[in-house]
């Protein structure tokens, strides 16, 4: 397909993909003449990608380019080509601050992981762009006061690993691997407002359950212990 047809099947508009090609973020067509070349379908595929990485995960340039020749190196496995597309993604901000706080917020992520035997997540501590931002996020916690005990947090580290099992179960209909890898990029991303919406719904609901007016926590509880028999009765 020429330029134009790329641009058409894509949605990328023309311009942005002349400049993706002067970015080496696409690779060159095949030349048929002087002024013109071809693409193929490996070029819509990598299109994707890089708008996955810069269009919907807000990926700078020069860390998309970093990220795309990192995919290209035959000698990473799938995870590692998973993990690099991921980790690229802005993780928020990350402390700088070398109190008592950030070292205790950093013993207690470390006891976290530990319990939970995420032996990866350890392993690869220092370079993981999400264990620095966890460790910030719970010295913040900690140095105004709320709960972030290893008990506080593991119920949301168990939260989390469910979703990841309904990251990659997501990830996995797509059948080519950089498929995979782009959809874990844009999932990722997209997803997030999904999650956010939702626990906040959901804090709705637990609140109303609890403290609705008429009601009592007391009710409430005893409302949930009865729907816990009816669920262990149905099962």
């Amino acid at each position: 397909m020429r330029l134009a047809e790329l641009s058409r099947h894509s949605g990328v508009p023309t311009a942005t993909i002349k400049y993706y090609l002067r970015e080496g973020l696409l690779p060159p067509g095949r030349r048929v003449t002087a002024t013109q070349a071809e693409y193929d379908d490996s070029h819509l595929q990598r299109l994707r990608l890089v708008r996955a990485l810069i269009q919907v995960g807000r990926v700078p340039i020069a860390s998309a380019r970093e990220v795309l020749a990192a995919l290209e190196d035959e000698s990473l496995d799938h995870n590692s080509r998973l993990g690099t597309a991921v980790w690229a993604l802005p993780h928020g901000p990350e402390s700088t601050e070398g109190d008592r706080a950030a070292q205790e917020a950093r013993d207690t992520v470390d006891a976290l992981l530990e319990g939970l035997g995420w032996a990866h997540a350890q392993e690869y501590a220092d370079a993981s762009p999400a264990y620095r931002m966890l460790v910030t996020a719970v010295a913040t916690l900690s140095r105004l006061g709320y709960p972030c005990a290893v008990g506080d947090l593991a119920p949301y580290a168990r939260s989390g690993h469910q979703l990841a099992v309904a990251d990659l179960d997501l990830i996995e209909r797509y059948e080519s691997p950089d498929r995979q890898v782009e959809a874990a990029v844009a999932l990722t991303v997209l997803y997030e407002p999904v999650l956010l919406s939702l626990r906040r719904i959901a804090q709705a609901e637990e609140s109303n359950r609890r403290y609705r007016a008429g009601g009592s926590a007391e009710a409430a509880e005893a409302e949930a212990e009865a729907e816990a028999e009816a669920e262990a009765t149905e099962g």
